[in-house]
């Protein structure tokens, strides 16, 4: 479960959670504007907060589903990865214009799911060396991440085809969905610094099972 990692680490100060750990807590914040919004009461529809709930013991405010949820989580986004406010207002008023009733809450987050997943298979197509370039350089890859978000939104032509082909549905994605530059840099941004963690943890494992 991807919010048990970001448990564990909540106890550690010099750490903070992996790219499953940001996004399951993003999706958190998502789910919860949308029950504060629409007054969803049922739960089961909302599973990440249900886990969120569970796992820090964050109780109902109000009587209203999402709104401690939405507090607790944007709280957390914000001291731990350093998001801005307008990452939030942005993600508020997407919601607000594609979530109109229960009927739109699927395919809302189908279609932000989609947009997601071919935005980040763009980035690692993109930037590629760049990726590489050590997180010391913090300054350096956001302005790396940046130019590349830039040139996915405004370049219409691309050589390669399936370059091409995603790069025009991730726009299409962006236009119906209501997000900024700004917003999909700072999203591609976090993920690109917890994944450059990762795969230490991968080789340090590796190598104390080779010694055992």
């Amino acid at each position: 479960m991807s919010l048990f990692g970001l448990f564990k680490k909540k106890s550690d100060a010099t750490q903070v959670g992996n790219v499953e750990d940001f996004v399951s807590l993003t999706r958190v914040y998502f789910q919860s504007v949308i029950a504060t919004n629409l007054g969803i009461t049922n739960i089961r529809f909302l599973p990440d907060v249900a886990n969120f709930k569970r796992l820090f013991k964050v109780p109902t405010q109000g009587g209203k589903l999402g709104l401690a949820e939405k507090s607790a989580s944007r709280k957390m986004l914000m001291h731990d990865y350093g998001l801005p406010e307008s990452f939030f207002k942005e993600i508020d008023a997407s919601v607000k214009h594609n979530c109109r009733t229960q009927n739109d809450i699927q395919p809302y987050l189908y279609m932000y799911q989609g947009f997601s997943n071919d935005l980040m298979m763009l980035i690692g197509n993109l930037m590629q060396w760049k990726l590489r370039v050590p997180s010391s350089f913090r300054k350096a890859l956001y302005a790396m991440t940046q130019k590349t978000i830039q040139q996915i939104c405004t370049k219409k032509v691309w050589k390669a085809d399936d370059v091409h082909k995603t790069a025009a549905a991730v726009r299409q994605y962006r236009e119906r969905l209501g997000y900024s530059e700004q917003w999909m840099t700072d999203y591609v941004f976090n993920i690109v610094m917890l994944a450059k963690k990762e795969p230490k943890h991968k080789k340090d494992d590796s190598a104390a099972t080779t010694k055992k």
